[in-house]
């Protein structure tokens, strides 16, 4: 298992280095000047003074490698001065927003907390919804409960998030007022009354992110159980007498697990990605708010930073799938 571990973390390290290039080179690409909202007033000398500065004037090939030198060595040092009080990085240039000229990942640590209670919350309601419902309808297999469970897993997948959101803010927050349409990101949590105003106001943003992901596991769920509950050993579990719970809970659900939490990691990235959307939606000051922002101002620092972030987290829950997997079922380690 360790060598398994090792190789899979060996392979990361240039699916990353590739992923930023192409996230670099995308942007180089596109339109956009960070130079376009400074007043007209400005001069042309100060304009050009203003470029150097930002290193706009430098090749892309040296622009993308302090870019990288910035994000994986310079910063996680300044992480960890900040942890332990030690002075690895010194004086070192950090990655600068254009728009605000603060330190990129500054701005990301304060809205990565929003973004992840959001995430994590949405993704613990739909796993504890997903497995109960595909494990009844295949239980139940074309009965009256499996098809309001497959009809209900077909509806909640095709409804985008922009959708499902619009729709909720309209019957509960306008029609009937039972919760905030607008995420109060200025709210801390101090004690149990805070703590449950907090919980309240994330009950629509939770519902929009969880629809997806407790449609989709639900689907996997089930046909997972269908496929265990028509194996020898469930029969042989059901002839020796065991009661039909033991056998489903016990015997059935435990293998068809095994599948279902590889593609539970495989998913949480997508959770990110629909986060950007919903986050829009309520305005919840989180991460994917922070980049359209970025996207609108052509602040391509912020883009790349956050965009690179995202799909980091990505390849690491794919690691995590195939640990799990392999973890879970032997018989694919190498």
């Amino acid at each position: 298992m360790t060598r398994f571990v090792i190789r899979r973390l060996l392979l990361a390290i240039p699916t990353l280095l590739v992923i930023a290039l192409v996230i670099f080179a995308l942007l180089e690409a596109a339109p956009g000047d960070p130079m376009a909202q400074v007043p007209l007033t400005v001069s042309d000398a100060v304009r050009a003074e203003m470029r150097a500065a930002l290193g706009l004037g430098d090749p892309p090939s040296l622009r993308f490698l302090l870019w990288l030198k910035q994000l994986l060595w310079v910063e996680p040092r300044i992480a960890l001065d900040a942890a332990f009080g030690t002075d690895l990085a010194g004086d070192a240039p950090r990655i600068l927003s254009w728009q605000s000229r603060a330190p990129v990942m500054e701005i990301v640590a304060e809205r990565l907390p929003q973004t992840l209670w959001m995430v994590g919350l949405a993704y613990a309601v739909g796993l504890a919804l997903a497995l109960p419902i595909g494990a009844v309808s295949a239980w139940r297999q074309y009965s009256l409960l499996d098809h309001l469970g497959t009809g209900a897993m077909m509806l909640g997948y095709a409804i985008p998030p922009f959708f499902s959101g619009l729709l909720l803010i309209l019957v509960f927050a306008v029609w009937l007022g039972w919760f905030p349409s607008v995420y109060d990101t200025t709210h801390q949590v101090t004690g149990l009354r805070s703590l449950g105003t907090q919980i309240w106001q994330m009950v629509l943003p939770v519902a929009v992110l969880s629809l997806q992901t407790t449609a989709l596991l639900a689907r996997y769920m089930r046909a997972a159980m269908l496929d265990e509950m028509g194996a020898l050993y469930v029969q042989a579990a059901r002839a020796r007498g065991l009661p039909e719970v033991t056998v489903l809970t016990a015997h059935a659900a435990r293998n068809a697990l095994v599948p279902v939490v590889t593609i539970a990691a495989l998913g949480l990235p997508q959770v990110f990605g629909g986060a950007v959307i919903t986050e829009q939606i309520f305005r919840v000051n989180g991460i994917g708010q922070l980049l359209i922002s970025a996207l609108q101002a052509a602040d391509w620092p912020v883009v790349r930073t956050v965009t690179f972030l995202m799909a980091a987290l990505i390849v690491l829950f794919n690691i995590l799938a195939d640990l799990l997997h392999g973890w879970l079922d032997p018989r694919v380690r190498p």
